[in-house]
């Protein structure tokens, strides 16, 4: 797959919040649903630091699974996904294809 030419790093946090507003996952499903999107995953050392800074900002959660941590949204965490979302909205919405 061709590397695209726009950057869409910025968007990790949101994009997460934004999954975990659907279902709770690990980070390795999280990463495989972000690989859906962006079709690249994102490599454990670009993700784990951002559900860390997630979770120290009480936007998420986890609870231990076995070996593995399940992330959650907290309430908090789905009320600035939905400003994030509101905000990219009017950001794009004049954006022609």
């Amino acid at each position: 797959m061709k590397k695209p030419t726009c950057d869409m790093r910025g968007m990790l946090s949101f994009q997460i919040l934004n999954i975990l507003k659907k279902k709770d996952l690990c980070g390795e499903e999280l990463a495989n649903n972000i690989e859906k999107c962006r079709g690249k995953k994102p490599v454990a050392s670009t993700i784990y630091p951002a559900l860390k800074r997630l979770s120290d900002s009480e936007l998420i959660t986890w609870k231990r699974n076995g070996k593995r941590k399940v992330y959650s949204i907290t309430k908090k965490g789905a009320c600035e996904e939905k400003k994030a979302l509101v905000y990219f909205e009017k950001l794009y919405s004049s954006i022609q294809k």
